[in-house]
């Protein structure tokens, strides 16, 4: 099955749920916030309600209102990817049914986490989720969080898929991707910002970041220079952004997003527990490590 090379650009960001000081969904912010990713952080497209987006801890109709308000901010200039991934299939169908329409262009949906489906429910998972709408689809590979990995064999399988389209690629196994990219043409998006230029040297053609929130424009032009063959102007913006790269998952990503939008005076609000806000000294090593990536906070 032939796919779209780069069916969702280059550079996605994976964007926080601003909330409102009392807990509640801040619609406007969402707007506000998918604006200065889109014009000013130069995501070609954004993931909405993903697991930095809070997704365990934000109710079904929550999710459906996010979309609507970034496809209504930003649908006419990037394209935005809804997470509809649970660990429930009917469940996850009935998600991406609804982000269908609410307006999304594409889905991500996650590995079955802690219930640890063999590989043949894992196949069946995705290939239901991917049946039930007419919207291309990445699978999300994270085996850390899920508990299980997507096999090799199962991921060329998903590849058959008109509408499996590609994949978020956050198992840190170059070896297992290198095997899936020579053997499908399923788009791989890194799914961990600091392993996004050696997956490009192994096939990939983007990513799905969270500290480009801050880092976008950095991030596409890193992408874009190991696309130009100037392999060693992308290695030195790997090296710029490492300590934003990493430090921004000293804690939970999440936790450290906000912090640093609320220290910029964008959309950010509290997170929703069991999450919990980031403390002064989690923001003044985050300040140092800004810093040492020349992204002053």
């Amino acid at each position: 099955m032939t796919h779209d090379h780069r069916p969702f650009g280059r550079l996605l960001t994976a964007m926080v749920s601003p909330f409102r000081a009392d807990g509640s969904l801040d619609v406007e912010g969402a707007a506000r916030l998918a604006t200065y990713l889109v014009d000013e952080q130069a995501n070609d497209a954004l993931v909405i309600n993903g697991t930095t987006g809070e997704s365990p801890t934000t109710s079904d109709g929550e999710k459906e209102q996010l979309i609507r308000a970034v496809v209504e901010a930003v649908g006419d200039r990037a394209k935005v990817v809804a997470g509809v991934g649970t660990n429930d299939t009917s469940h996850t169908i009935e998600l991406a049914a609804g982000a269908e329409k609410a307006g999304a262009h594409g889905l991500l949906v996650v590995t079955p986490y802690y219930n640890k489906p063999p590989q043949a429910g894992v196949l069946r998972h995705f290939t239901a989720v991917a049946d039930a709408t007419g919207l291309p689809m990445l699978v999300y590979d994270i085996p850390h969080r899920a508990g299980i990995p997507i096999a090799t064999e199962t991921m060329v399988r998903l590849a058959e898929h008109p509408r499996i389209v590609g994949v978020k690629d956050a198992k840190g196994d170059l070896i297992a991707t290198s095997w899936v990219t020579q053997r499908t043409d399923l788009a791989y998006y890194s799914g961990e910002d600091a392993l996004t230029l050696p997956l490009l040297a192994i096939g990939a053609v983007g990513l799905v970041g969270t500290s480009t929130h801050f880092s976008g424009v950095y991030a596409q032009e890193m992408i874009q220079s190991y696309e130009r063959g100037d392999v060693a102007g992308a290695l030195s913006l790997h090296q710029r952004l490492m300590p934003i790269f990493t430090g921004i998952f000293r804690s939970p990503g999440t936790i450290l997003v906000k912090g640093a939008l609320a220290a910029k005076g964008m959309p950010a609000g509290p997170v929703r527990s069991p999450l919990v806000d980031a403390t002064e000294a989690d923001m003044a090593q985050l300040r140092e490590d800004f810093g040492a990536a020349g992204l002053p906070l």
